[in-house]
């Protein structure tokens, strides 16, 4: 069975000779303008410059790929730029030694190379020459020549496409204001239905990945946490610690486990290949190299992605300072460093797997996902509907099309289910309502004189970019030892450290306070007792919602300003605090309540029905990590065929149950398919005729 053409990549060769020719007659053009305005470059006329350019073109597709293979380490070291360089230096050399061309030196050489490469990139993507499949695919493709044939089978494929953050509400305002028009034809057409979900008490990636991709979120309570028992932190999105969490909620049977791919995740659902995955990239899961060649191993490409992430530094720094001028309220700082990391989450991050998915589907992969970063990483520091943050929700979408255009190419169908692993709630942060942060709040309240500076955010961005590189640096060549006794000595320091009196950590709007020199979970009554005006300063607080702790009298407890519900007796005093949460919010708390890393006191902020919001006690506009408004309510865009339980799905491992039941129907219904089809393909016997088998294997009639 021939694999089928993919859309875009298989074009008539006069149009290919055609784009070649503009690109040729543009760059010796350039060669011209250039020679015009460097005193120290001149070209002996038209027929010099195309001969420049023709020659320029042949070193890049001859030579280049040769090279690249035994440079790959460092090009994504550096992000790129290495490549970069070492073409431009190759390229230089040989316009050195061209006799038509004067230059004065290398240096002139190289700046002449960097400007053809950025005119070659601005005119290739004006001609679709490497844009959307062509670029991913051409890629991706020769990786696949390098991994041999693959199997072709009837068995559908299932392909996840997490969008991080997106909540069901702001998905389906998506749809009516075209800022997700692939996904709204799907439901429009009716292939797909779109149903919404409610996360744990917990609503973020750490936890809510771990039940879709694992089946099992117990024992995590928040994003960042304080064990006891180990006297540290853990952090979801650090390397060792995503490991060390994987370890503990998987059995070996993730959604991944059976020949899975897991691409910019939190955890990897047990795949044998992974990239860009925090619980993998400090080790060798998958060929690695192969995965981000799709990426690296073009410097044009890299180029052209180079100049879309400064453009998308350029229009953050805009929608910054559109929001201050318009005097937009929610909203925060946003630095230089951030619009960088921004660029990383939307650009950068976003070709890399995209081009991981492709090549997974090329190969036939039984299930893959993915992670789409960028929707959930603007929406913290712009909003959750600003306009920046759906245009690039509209780049998540324009990518999931140039995804689903793949599978006409690959050795087996493949099913498309969109879903997010929480939603996000909006609103003015603790510290910019009230002028004090959780932290200083606690510490005062408490008198403590030692305290965990840990309620600060960790940028997903800048977390996944540093995995990146770590992962590619992941062997035992010096890079990888280096990076391995960094994280050594980090560990050794934290290790030597000092338990600090009192710990305050926040996820969105969510909060841990321990005190780790106490052993085991403290009582309202030992808090009370140590700390008295703790407590009531808490659950008092305006901005304070439910303060959650254990009683030696009545056991769990939420606190509320006016109201007290004793979670396991069935019984409220006064107000219930639990009551602007939802009908679902006393489950949450109490089974997290029954964790045996339960923090000493978890509260979560007040939600503001009026404004659908919520005062995170990190420094973003909207969060997620509690309880409160759309950040629990996430969806999953499903084909049709696939059948939805008639009962609210609650709870993020009810979800990895009704995907690996959808991957066993799918295998089940394609085995039943193929029996069909074999038994309609035998014929009917004649009256009187009987068959039977000759000792060569033949059947013959009689």
């Amino acid at each position: 069975m021939e694999r089928s053409a993919l859309p875009g990549v298989t074009r008539k060769p006069t149009r290919l000779l055609f784009h070649g020719l503009i690109v040729v007659v543009v760059d010796a053009v350039a060669l011209i303008l250039l020679a015009a305005v460097m005193p120290g470059f001149n070209v002996d006329g038209p027929l010099a410059a195309l001969a420049t350019a023709i020659a320029i073109g042949l070193l890049n597709s001859l030579v280049w790929p040769v090279l690249s293979r035994f440079t790959l380490r460092l090009t994504v070291l550096t992000l790129g730029l290495f490549g970069l360089a070492l073409n431009a230096l190759i390229v230089a050399s040989a316009m050195l030694a061209m006799p038509w061309l004067y230059i004065d030196g290398l240096t002139e050489a190289v700046v002449i190379t960097v400007c053809l490469a950025i005119v070659t990139s601005l005119i290739s993507a004006l001609l679709a020459i490497d844009e959307d499949s062509s670029w991913y695919l051409n890629v991706v493709r020769g990786q696949l020549r390098r991994r041999g044939e693959v199997e072709h089978t009837q068995v559908p494929g299932i392909v996840f496409l997490e969008i991080d953050g997106l909540a069901h509400d702001v998905l389906r305002r998506a749809f009516a204001t075209g800022n997700a028009p692939t996904l709204a034809s799907w439901v429009r057409s009716e292939s797909h239905d779109l149903h919404r979900w409610e996360t744990d008490w917990s609503s973020q990636t750490g936890a809510c990945q771990a039940g879709i991709l694992h089946g099992n979120n117990g024992e995590m309570p928040a994003f960042r946490w304080w064990e006891k028992e180990s006297g540290r932190a853990l952090v979801t999105n650090h390397p060792h610690d995503a490991a060390e969490i994987e370890s503990r909620q998987s059995d070996g049977k993730g959604l991944l486990s059976r020949d899975g791919a897991s691409r910019a995740n939190i955890l990897s659902g047990d795949a044998t290949s992974s990239m860009l995955t925090m619980s993998t990239v400090l080790e060798r899961r998958g060929k690695i190299g192969h995965d981000y060649a799709a990426y690296f191993t073009k410097p044009y490409a890299v180029l052209k992605t180079a100049t879309f992430t400064l453009i998308e530094i350029a229009r953050e720094r805009r929608a910054a300072r559109q929001q201050a001028a318009d005097d937009v309220e929610p909203r925060i700082e946003r630095s230089w460093v951030y619009s960088i990391m921004r660029a990383w989450a939307t650009v950068i991050q976003l070709d890399l797997q995209v081009a991981a998915v492709v090549g997974d589907m090329l190969a036939g992969r039984s299930a893959i996902y993915t992670t789409f970063l960028a929707y959930d990483e603007v929406a913290h520091h712009s909003g959750i509907e600003r306009p920046d943050t759906l245009q690039t929700l509209r780049t998540i979408d324009k990518q999931i099309r140039r995804i689903v255009s793949t599978a006409q190419a690959t050795p087996r169908p493949y099913r498309f289910i969109v879903l997010a692993d929480h939603g996000q709630s909006q609103g003015a942060t603790f510290l910019e309502r009230y002028g004090i942060s959780l932290e200083q709040l606690v510490t005062d309240l408490s008198q403590a004189e030692t305290v965990e500076p840990s309620a600060a955010t960790e940028d997903d961005a800048r977390a996944y970019m540093s995995a990146s590189v770590t992962e590619a640096g992941n062997d035992k060549k010096l890079v990888g030892r280096v990076l391995g006794r960094f994280s050594r000595k980090t560990e050794a320091e934290e290790a030597e450290a000092e338990l600090p009196e009192l710990s305050v950590m926040a996820s969105g709007c969510l909060g841990l306070v321990n005190f780790p020199r106490e052993p085991g979970r403290m009582t309202l009554e030992r808090v009370n007792s140590l700390h008295p005006g703790l407590i009531d300063g808490l659950r008092k607080h305006p901005g304070i919602g439910f303060v959650l702790i254990d009683s030696d009298k009545h056991g769990a407890v939420a606190l509320g300003a006016v109201g007290t519900n004793y979670l396991e007796i069935d019984l409220v005093e006064g107000v219930d605090p639990l009551e602007p949460f939802g009908p679902n919010s006393k489950d949450h708390v109490l089974r997290t309540h029954r964790f045996n890393n339960c923090p000493d006191i978890m509260l979560n902020s007040t939600y503001w029905d009026e404004t659908d919001e919520v005062a995170a006690f990190e420094e973003l506009v909207g969060s997620h990590g509690g309880l409160g408004g759309t950040q629990s309510y996430p969806f999953v865009l499903h084909p049709t065929d696939l059948e939805w339980p008639d009962e609210p799905l609650i709870g993020a491992e009810n979800i990895y149950h009704l995907f690996t039941g959808w991957i066993d129907d799918l295998a089940a219904g394609a085995a039943a398919d193929a029996e069909a089809s074999r038994d309609q393909s035998i014929p009917e016997e004649l009256p009187g005729e009987s068959t039977r088998t000759s000792t060569s294997g033949e059947t013959s009639a009689t």
